[in-house]
């Protein structure tokens, strides 16, 4: 029945870009690059074989300062080649060592696309980051981007000491991104609502009000499920792809990454110092711009081209718009076809 369920999956839910914007290759010393990216220190190259057999592509961005680790899935119909900019700008402004990689069948990651693969890949990346770098379970932040948030909560639904989770533009399921079904069948994948409650750490929600591709109901109900909740950010007027444009974004991912860390310390401190995260309940709900807080990619990294995470509809112009960063428009391009 899990194959059938895979490849139902892999006919509606798997998108990637082809051909791959990047490529893998050998550099002098015989250490994976990707000739296609900027060359900067602490980025290290990994091939990762998964226990299905596949082996995927990965990146590990080094932060002097970090006291966590970040690992990223990323959504659909994108790849390492077109997130990197964005992984390196996260890195900077948070603060964090950041891991991610390309699917089964995304990138130069071998095997074929499916849920049952995107679960063993997660897990392949999760036991380098243990077995390599050393990364404890409560140094360790999981980000998921759409579909990524599927591989991110069945992670984060099996390991309870986590630091956080993000879970971004996230999904129920894959059937309620079609059809709003009450119910959960046995050939649906990614079942997110029936295994949020089961991940103890803080969760954060990111989601746009006006995102045509994964309405944002997803995010409250899965927000309203969460057993320990953080304070979600419902950005008024955002779409599925373009939430990075919005300055109360990484200033609410700062701050989330912020507290993480306080109640680490105050939890591994002296007994009177205060060791809740800091975690209030009520969701914030904006539209406002700041300058300041924009995110933006440092002008000495050239722009990329990313294929966009969102779907098939053009919108139109909508009188409450972000502050554009100077990341390139270009990065958002719009794809037809179902893309999450």
């Amino acid at each position: 029945m899990g194959g059938v369920t895979s490849s139902i999956a892999a006919k509606f839910a798997f998108f990637p870009p082809t051909p791959p914007s990047y490529t893998v290759a050998e550099d002098g010393g015989g250490q994976l690059c990707i000739p296609e990216v900027p060359r900067r220190d602490g980025v290290e190259v990994l091939k990762l074989r998964t226990k299905r057999g596949n082996d995927i592509v990965t990146v590990h961005i080094k932060h002097p300062k970090a006291s966590a680790t970040l690992l990223y899935s990323h959504g659909n119909a994108a790849d390492l080649g077109q997130m990197f900019e964005l992984f390196v700008e996260l890195s900077l402004r948070l603060r964090v060592n950041l891991v991610g990689y390309d699917y089964s069948g995304y990138g130069q990651s071998t095997g074929k696309p499916s849920e049952c693969n995107t679960y063993a890949d997660v897990d392949a990346v999760y036991k380098c980051l243990k077995e390599k770098y050393g990364v404890k379970d409560d140094q360790l932040i999981l980000y998921g981007q759409s579909v990524g948030s599927g591989p991110t909560i069945d992670l984060a639904s099996r390991v309870p000491d986590l630091r956080g989770v993000v879970l971004h533009s996230p999904i129920l399921s894959g059937l309620r991104v079609l059809h709003p079904v009450k119910r959960t069948y046995w050939f649906d994948i990614y079942k997110n609502i029936e295994k949020i409650s089961l991940v103890n750490c803080p969760v954060l929600v990111i989601h746009g009000t006006s995102d045509e591709v994964v309405d944002h109901s997803h995010g409250k109900q899965l927000w309203e499920l969460c057993k320990n909740k953080y304070e979600p950010l419902w950005l008024t007027g955002g779409g599925h792809c373009n939430l990075e444009f919005y300055p109360e974004f990484i200033r609410h991912l700062k701050k989330f990454v912020l507290a993480l860390g306080k109640s680490k310390r105050a939890t591994n401190g002296p007994k009177d110092t205060a060791t809740d995260v800091e975690n209030p309940k009520k969701p914030s709900e904006t539209g406002t711009t700041g300058p300041a807080d924009t995110l933006e990619l440092r002008p000495e990294l050239p722009e990329v081209s990313r294929n966009s995470l969102d779907s098939r509809l053009e919108k139109s112009k909508k009188s409450n718009k972000p502050e554009k960063s100077r990341m390139s428009v270009d990065i958002f391009r719009r794809k037809k076809g179902l893309v999450w």
